[in-house]
């Protein structure tokens, strides 16, 4: 259902419930009310997001990704502040089947915006270790610094930590394919 449709179909339904309360039907109308603030909700947070968002944290992509698919055309369905949101998560569970292909949803949800440092700090660093399978260790500390300062919470420094140890042992395995002489 579009944005406006659901906009539209709360209002009405708000309306009823006002209009029910002024009649004197005060039970029904506190009820209509709660349906009204529902669909006014789903306004403003997209319900095939939040079950996607639901199911990824609990380790089950196929069933984040089914409901991903119930969105058909994001830009029409949702926010224009959710769209980051969107390609964030269809990265992710892009992610778990073809990593190298999910690098185009992270740059592009980074390319939208999303409102939490957090989840843009997720973004950069999902990029830093699709660089760091791609041996662009540049591009991979680049995104790692992003990263770090966009994590202000905190919440990624296990993740940054691990990387960092990965992009040293990616250092070290260089030196011994390098070719020295070993005497």
């Amino acid at each position: 259902m579009s944005n406006i449709v659901r906009l539209i179909v709360a209002c009405v339904v708000m309306g009823a419930a006002v209009a029910m309360c002024v009649f004197g039907i005060w039970g029904w109308g506190i009820l209509v009310l709660f349906l009204g603030g529902l669909v006014l909700l789903s306004y403003f947070f997209n319900e095939n997001m939040i079950m996607a968002q639901w199911f990824l944290r609990k380790e089950k992509p196929e069933k984040a990704e089914a409901w991903l698919l119930k969105i058909t055309d994001y830009e029409k369905q949702l926010k224009k502040a959710q769209h980051g949101y969107y390609n964030l998560l269809i990265g992710l569970i892009e992610t778990r089947k073809a990593p190298m292909k999910s690098e185009k949803y992270f740059k592009k949800a980074l390319s939208l915006g999303m409102k939490m440092s957090h989840n843009t700090a997720l973004a950069k660093l999902s990029l830093a270790g699709i660089a760091m399978a791609k041996r662009n260790k540049r591009e991979a500390q680049m995104y790692l610094q992003e990263a770090t300062k966009d994590d202000k919470n905190k919440l990624l420094t296990e993740q940054i930590k691990m990387m960092k140890g990965q992009m040293a042992q990616m250092d070290k395995q260089q030196v011994v394919r390098g070719g020295y002489r070993q005497f």
